[in-house]
């Protein structure tokens, strides 16, 4: 029977601080492990900094890492999917650059996968960032999982494990937008959930802004529940009632104090103002769906590679130093002043 082999996943962008840190502590896991053939894939999206010259400097010394640098910034959704099935190994464990998924819980995932689990979901207890932040994130979960259809994974990022199994049910859904948090729950194959206290990033500053996090925020209610639109149906009847309502009740006010009622003009423009920032909202709602429906019809690729490196070269144990470039080692942050020419994909 052949040896089992692991890939680690790991998307960056304008990571320059960061990529050698996290490719030393993977290493320096799969070491104590030691009995796996594994590859670090890193999938590059496009970056402005000298993360690309890092990776390719550390790939040079360790043919286990892989590098796809794409052609473009695809995002923060179709990068990585690309990038999971790109991915050769028996499981994918997917883990990004900041650090704030713990390397060491990679070995205690790959235990539970030895012991059937098909995913291995690292979930998160307590977090350094942003208290706010967190709070905000913890109450979209929970409405996520009121609206959705199905049961959804709470305080779950994609930090995980992943049996090759489930990446090609993933493949399967062939969904060029995917909520992939999503469909891991929708998969629903025996899971292990792992509690983990998240740390606040060390070095660089986040990527994403309130527009990603809207993007997938959306993303992950319209993929998986019907209930924003059927709000807007029944806030149409609630409200069509509603105008009745009061419609008889200014007609039975008129009728019985004729001379003294009026109407005045200030509850029509409010009732105006009201109804129509209502047809707004669910208006709003109605295009995001008609917006999934348009992505799924473009069905454009996840990513453009720009080039691969070490794609050549098959699994390997991992070495037993760590990488060190320019006498600076994984504990420090690095910026190398290098630039590279990425050649064109022949």
């Amino acid at each position: 029977m052949s040896q089992k082999t692991i890939t680690i996943m790991t998307p960056c962008y304008n990571e320059e601080e960061n990529v050698l840190n996290v490719y030393n502590q993977v290493r320096e896991v799969m070491v104590g492990i030691g009995k796996y053939e594994y590859e670090h894939l890193f999938i590059d999206n496009s970056s402005q900094d000298n993360t690309v010259a890092i990776l390719k400097m550390i790939a040079a010394d360790d043919p286990n890492v892989k590098i796809i640098v794409n052609s473009r910034n695809f995002g923060h959704i179709r990068s990585p999917i690309h990038a999971l099935f790109q991915s050769r190994g028996d499981c994918v464990i997917s883990i990004v650059a900041d650090l704030q998924d713990p390397p060491p819980m990679i070995a205690d995932m790959i235990r539970e996968w030895e012991n059937g689990a098909y995913c291995v979901l690292g979930i998160k207890r307590t977090s350094e960032e942003n208290s706010l932040m967190f709070w905000l994130r913890k109450q979209y979960y929970r409405l996520a999982e009121r609206l959705s259809s199905i049961e959804t994974i709470q305080n779950y990022t994609g930090f995980g494990l992943y049996d090759r199994k489930v990446v090609e049910l993933v493949r399967s859904f062939d969904d060029p937008y995917p909520y992939f948090r999503g469909m891991i729950a929708e998969i629903g194959l025996p899971t292990v959930k792992l509690l983990y206290d998240q740390p606040a990033r060390k070095f660089g500053i986040t990527k994403n802004n309130w527009y990603t996090l809207y993007d997938i925020g959306m993303l992950g209610i319209i993929n998986h529940s019907k209930v924003p639109l059927r709000l807007a149906t029944f806030a149409g009847f609630l409200g069509a009632g509603l105008s009745f309502v009061i419609a008889l009740g200014y007609l039975l006010a008129k009728l019985l104090f004729w001379s003294t009622f009026t109407v005045g003009v200030a509850p029509m423009i409010i009732g105006l103002f009201f109804i129509q920032s209502l047809m707004l909202v669910f208006l709003g709602i109605m295009g995001e769906y008609v917006g999934a429906i348009y992505t799924q019809l473009q069905h454009r690729p996840y990513a453009v590679e720009l080039t691969r490196v070490n794609f050549e070269s098959g699994f390997g144990y991992p070495k037993p130093n760590p990488v060190a470039l320019n006498g600076i080692t994984s504990g420090n942050p690095l910026v190398v002043a290098a630039t590279t020419n990425i050649a064109s994909p022949s």
